[in-house]
């Protein structure tokens, strides 16, 4: 079975077993709701199965609590490690949106047929994802991911075709 990050836990919060979750998910109402199964990493086995049984916003963190984890003790050793998602419980997404899996290692090609380089990772700022090219013997290319600029996302052969704005190149 797959499995897809969307938080990390950096620390404990309390005595009472909640932890303290950056998100990395478009998801988190979906995602985090009391009863919702999801996996923690473990780098020895299977990521450990858990619910959710308390989940509470704390300005940009999320503070979760999981069925069965009652104290500061057993949730201590899930510092620093992943939480994530079965690939069977994933959203299916609307056409013309993608998971950030799905777009980075992508081909990236122009409207003049020129494989500028590959996209190595996707940044979130808010209003836009921004796509990281990452092009041979040249900085690294800044794409927003934005219509005007993203033209055709092909996952089956691995190509995006955009066009290259005035600005974008520097």
């Amino acid at each position: 079975m797959n499995y897809y990050e969307v938080g990390r836990i950096i620390n404990t919060h309390g005595i009472k077993g909640e932890v303290k979750l950056t998100i990395t998910t478009d998801f988190a109402a979906e995602r985090f709701q009391k009863g919702v199964r999801l996996y923690i990493e473990d780098q020895k086995e299977q990521p450990i199965e858990v619910k959710l049984q308390t989940i509470r916003r704390q300005k940009q963190f999320y503070l979760l609590g999981f069925s069965g984890y009652d104290s500061i003790s057993q949730v201590e050793n899930f510092k620093g490690r992943k939480l994530m998602v079965a690939q069977e419980d994933q959203q299916k997404l609307s056409v013309g949106n993608y998971y950030y899996r799905q777009i980075v290692g992508l081909d990236v090609w122009d409207e003049k047929n020129n494989q500028l380089g590959v996209v190595k990772e996707i940044l979130n700022f808010g209003a836009n994802d921004i796509w990281v090219v990452e092009r041979p013997h040249k900085k690294d290319l800044l794409l927003p991911a934005i219509q005007d600029v993203i033209k055709k996302v092909d996952l089956e052969n691995g190509k995006i075709e955009i066009e290259l704005l005035d600005g974008l190149d520097v």
